[in-house]
């Protein structure tokens, strides 16, 4: 048995369930916010929808990569896991620290103030409603989670297909409704027009795919599934964003799409009247309920991970084994997302503070996981790949050269907030001082997911040697 008997992730989530926990995290509030910041910044219509099919295209890249990582390594601390391979345990406890204090949790509370914004147009509860209907949902949704794996997978299922049904409904309505009054066609991008932030705010609206690799340690036969889910989840939300962009198009035009502030409220007005701009405040409410959900049962499992390495809070690293889900990283990761909501509130808006708080620091990360795959493959050049990454090395090239790019637009566009972000990671480094002895960040023992042949036998850690088999 393990290191204080602690119970390990189990393989209870299919290729059905991982997909959709993917696209429910994917698929929340940006469709609804960046399709007038994106028209903007754009010429022409076919530009519209070709950065589109841009972002499309650098997501399934960067899903490509995390593709062979994940089915290589498996394992319930996601990046944190490969970043330990890759640079060792100090710079994955760094990023675990970044992400229970910044990424993910700034992730929860930005999500939540728009799940708040929202609900407080239906029931207003004063001037502090959002972060009052913000901080009400995390609590309940994390408390769900707690219960179990099981319990907030059936509500993911149910949320993700009823939000993607409303979406589907807006593509129909947009696609067959009639406009009304012609719309004319823009010609010329206004002068503060920018391709490149264009794609930044296409990007933002693909985020979350990455999540993927947190379910990999709970995923059935990782090695043969995580590719599928990738590019399964990868090919259905390009699918579903393209279709949702080309029927507010088609109703509003570039130039009503640059001067709405709800171009889905507006489009469903101009085709359905009152009620329809009814209907798409509730998928919006429904959306930030399924991505808050999915990004609240991906975000704790590295809390899980790195409470493993550290010796300063061991019982976050429990695995809770009832309710199948690590119960003290979801309460810990709820109390820090309470924390930003509180200090959101203090701000003009509360989903941009926490857009800038994390933004830089999510990129720097992820950049540092894409070179995690050439490190990796040239450390254990006899590790089995279940899945080789195809047009190696240009292919991960690709995705750090995007990294990079959104890191130095992500510190460009963002105020104060980048700063406070990247000051809270840099807090995180006493915690260095109280890694624990183990060999190397998250093999304490080998997943009963995990390919017999990527990892060593039961009395050994996961990690195959050079030279072994």
């Amino acid at each position: 048995m393990s290191v204080q008997s602690q119970s390990d992730p189990q393989p209870t989530l299919s290729i059905f369930d991982a997909v959709t926990i993917m696209v429910g995290i994917v698929v929340g509030i940006g469709i609804f916010k960046t399709p007038s910041l994106i028209a903007a910044n754009v010429g022409s219509e076919a530009a519209f929808l070709g950065v589109w099919v841009a972002g499309g295209l650098v997501t399934l890249i960067g899903a490509l990569c995390y593709a062979e990582l994940a089915a290589a390594h498996p394992h319930a601390g996601g990046e944190y896991h490969f970043l330990g391979r890759a640079y060792g345990r100090p710079v994955a406890v760094l990023f675990g620290w970044a992400r229970g204090s910044v990424i993910q949790t700034g992730a929860i509370a930005a999500v939540a103030f728009v799940l708040g914004d929202y609900a407080a147009q239906i029931v207003p509860l004063g001037p502090y409603g959002p972060a009052i209907y913000a901080a009400a949902a995390i609590i309940v949704l994390t408390g769900l989670n707690v219960a179990g794996t099981i319990q907030s997978k059936t509500l993911q299922i149910a949320v993700t297909f009823i939000e993607v049904g409303l979406i589907a409904a807006i593509i129909v309505w947009g696609l067959l409704g009639s406009a009304g009054e012609a719309v004319p066609a823009a010609t010329t991008a206004p002068p503060s027009a920018a391709l490149g932030l264009a794609m930044i705010f296409v990007l933002l609206t693909y985020g979350g795919w990455n999540e993927a690799a947190y379910l990999s340690g709970e995923l059935r036969d990782p090695g043969r599934n995580m590719v599928r889910v990738l590019l399964i989840g990868t090919g259905v939300l390009v699918a579903l964003y393209l279709a949702a962009n080309a029927a507010l198009l088609a109703i509003l035009g570039l130039d009503g799409l640059r001067g709405s502030q709800a171009v889905a409220t507006d489009m469903m007005r101009r085709v359905a009247g009152e009620s329809g701009a009814i209907v798409v405040s509730l998928a919006i409410v429904v959306a930030a309920l399924s991505t808050l959900n999915a990004t609240i049962f991906t975000g704790a499992r590295v809390y899980f991970a790195m409470a493993r390495d550290i010796t300063l809070l061991p019982r976050v690293g429990e695995w809770d084994e009832r309710g199948r889900a690590p119960a003290n990283g979801l309460i810990a990761q709820g109390a820090v997302a309470l924390l930003l909501v509180v200090l959101g509130a203090a701000s003009r808006d509360g989903f941009q503070a926490m857009v800038d708080y994390s933004a830089p620091v999510f990129w720097a990360f992820l950049l540092l996981v894409g070179l995690a795959l050439p490190i990796l493959r040239w450390r254990e050049p006899d590790r089995v790949l279940p899945f080789k990454v195809p047009l190696y090395p240009l292919t991960p090239a690709l995705f750090c050269l995007t990294c990079l790019y959104m890191l130095h637009a992500s510190l460009a566009y963002t105020g104060k907030g980048a700063l406070i972000g990247l000051g809270v990671v840099l807090a995180g480094l006493p915690l260095l001082l109280f890694q624990s002895r183990l060999a190397d960040p998250g093999d304490a023992q080998p997943l009963p997911s995990a390919d017999p042949a990527a990892r060593g036998t039961p009395a050994q850690p996961a990690l195959v040697q050079p030279g072994e088999r």
